[in-house]
């Protein structure tokens, strides 16, 4: 584990995380579109996540006597979930946001900052030259984030509702 800013710390998660990802989804939908269902994220989850697509895990610091050898435990407050596109323009593989969720409880103290430096420092030492990311128009605070982060829209996704 590493820290990622004072606090928190940072670990790589992996496939046996499936259940809390799908948690983490859920929750993430839910505060955008709280009338639904998003049971089939599960479904989302299991076709989408493998090793080739990266998640990691801020857990908060926490000190409490007799827990762990030096009296420590962590629990997930944030998550970062990363997958793999293709830039439609110059052909290039790139490394695209699937999932940037803070619990609310955290938020405002620059864990979402902190997880897009980190993603960005990866991608970077990996060669990649740009990240994707979708991110809806109703969540301010996240639109916000990533226009200060230097994020620029590309293109505009549309549906229909039949």
């Amino acid at each position: 584990m590493n820290v990622l800013i004072p606090g928190y710390t940072i670990r790589k998660g992996s496939t046996v995380n499936k259940a809390l990802l799908v948690k983490f989804m859920q929750r993430t939908y839910q505060e955008q579109f709280p009338d639904q269902d998003f049971s089939h994220l599960a479904h989302t989850v299991e076709q989408y996540f493998s090793r080739d697509t990266p998640l990691w895990w801020v857990d908060e610091e926490a000190k409490e006597q007799g827990v762990g050898s030096k009296g420590e435990t962590f629990s997930p407050v944030a998550c970062l979930w990363v997958g793999n596109a293709i830039d439609q323009v110059r052909g290039d593989r790139h490394p695209h946001i699937f999932l940037l969720y803070v619990i609310p409880e955290h938020r405002r103290r620059g864990i979402g900052k902190a997880l897009m430096d980190y993603i960005e420092n990866w991608a970077k030492q990996k060669g990649d030259r740009q990240i994707g990311l979708q991110v809806f128009l109703s969540n301010t605070p996240a639109l916000n984030l990533y226009h200060q982060l230097g994020y620029q829209e590309q293109s505009l996704w549309m549906v229909k509702s039949l």
